[in-house]
């Protein structure tokens, strides 16, 4: 069965924990998702099944957009509620300082992600370093913050919701708004609103092909060929500039690339989506 659709993921199960519910839901053994939330974060999730899998890379998931609760005077080596160390009463602030706090942080952001993460040095994963109490010193990232704005502040908690670029790690820019305030600070919720056009809308399935990232192109040879699988030559394709294509026959969709005027399958013989 290939599905594609959006979950709605509930607080305290991992990303991958939660496929296991998935898969006995649609009675299918092969899944995958796009986008990782933490086990304290909840929302939309892409989930893929079948061939569709395939496809996450070409999906069209920016900007993201999160509501997320930053609790002033908390500290948490992993910046989220699941490690808190300790807690501090801090002075209230007004609510202007807040709202200048946050738009400060809009535009490009360079900054450290947080030691729990999924990033890998020297082939472990960050979070399984951090959590045996190995030192470790991670690269700086580049985010944009599209908009930030507070949704409502109750000291300590700032309850504000943000649109950002693929990758930006909200726990990280909650770190930044309470280091610019001058307290310490940790996300106590965060939940995904949606990942570009991706929403949670009760896990119904999505057409993926009207969800890429990439244009689509004609070609004009037999499309048995494509079908087939066989060599391509450019002078059939009605776009011949390099980059990637969706290629629609009768009966498949295809992804290719043209580089050098050379014509290279990404992926072939996927079906197309049916409504059920």
């Amino acid at each position: 069965m290939n599905r594609l659709f959006v979950v709605n993921k509930p607080i305290f199960r991992t990303s991958n924990g939660y496929m296991g519910y998935v898969k006995r839901k649609y009675g299918t053994k092969k899944v995958g998702y796009s986008g990782t939330l933490d086990p304290f974060a909840t929302g939309c999730l892409i989930v893929a099944t079948g061939q569709y899998t395939k496809l996450f890379q070409y999906l069209n998931k920016t900007p993201k957009s999160y509501k997320a609760t930053l609790w002033l005077g908390a500290n948490s080596p992993s910046l989220d509620i699941e490690n808190i160390d300790s807690i501090k009463e801090t002075k209230q602030f007004d609510k202007q300082t807040i709202e200048e706090t946050l738009a400060s942080l809009q535009g490009q952001l360079t900054y450290y992600p947080p030691k729990f993460c999924a990033k890998k040095i020297n082939g472990k994963r960050a979070y399984a370093l951090a959590r045996a109490g190995e030192e470790l010193t991670l690269k700086t990232i580049h985010s944009t913050i599209y908009d930030i704005k507070l949704i409502h502040y109750n000291h300590p908690f700032v309850h504000f919701e943000a649109k950002v670029s693929e990758g930006t790690y909200i726990r990280s820019l909650g770190a930044l708004i309470a280091d610019r305030l001058g307290v310490d600070g940790t996300l106590s919720s965060l939940h995904r609103i949606h990942e570009g056009q991706f929403y949670y809308d009760e896990e119904k399935a999505l057409n993926p092909f009207t969800h890429l990232a990439i244009p689509s192109n004609t070609y004009t040879g037999d499309e048995r060929y494509i079908e087939l699988g066989k060599k391509l030559d450019i002078k059939y394709f009605e776009k011949q500039e390099e980059g990637l294509y969706l290629i629609e026959t009768s009966q498949f969709f295809a992804i290719i690339e043209i580089i050098k005027a050379e014509v290279k399958y990404r992926l072939n013989r996927i079906e197309k989506f049916e409504e059920s």
